[in-house]
């Protein structure tokens, strides 16, 4: 019951901090920066949803963390590739 309770807190907090990675991401002077925060955002997520999967004992949750995991990296590397202009 108490250690629920804890994952619950945890995740709630990691949800705070997505928003205020929102906030990087519509106030970045640059395309780098809300590249960064668009990451961070998607890394926050993964790390939530690895959370509530343990706290409401739902493995599901977990299995398709990792899966945004990797197709978050993916779109990380594709943005990457395109700010320094190798896409063509």
């Amino acid at each position: 019951m108490i250690a629920e309770l804890g994952f619950l807190v945890a995740a709630a907090v990691l949800v705070g901090y997505v928003f205020v990675s929102m906030g990087r991401l519509a106030a970045g002077p640059t395309t780098p920066d809300r590249a960064v925060a668009l990451d961070t955002i998607n890394t926050l997520v993964v790390a939530t949803m690895v959370l509530l999967g343990a706290a409401l004992g739902q493995m599901v949750l977990v299995d398709v963390a990792i899966v945004y995991a990797l197709l978050s990296f993916i779109a990380t590397l594709y943005i990457a590739r395109y700010l320094e202009g190798g896409l063509r």
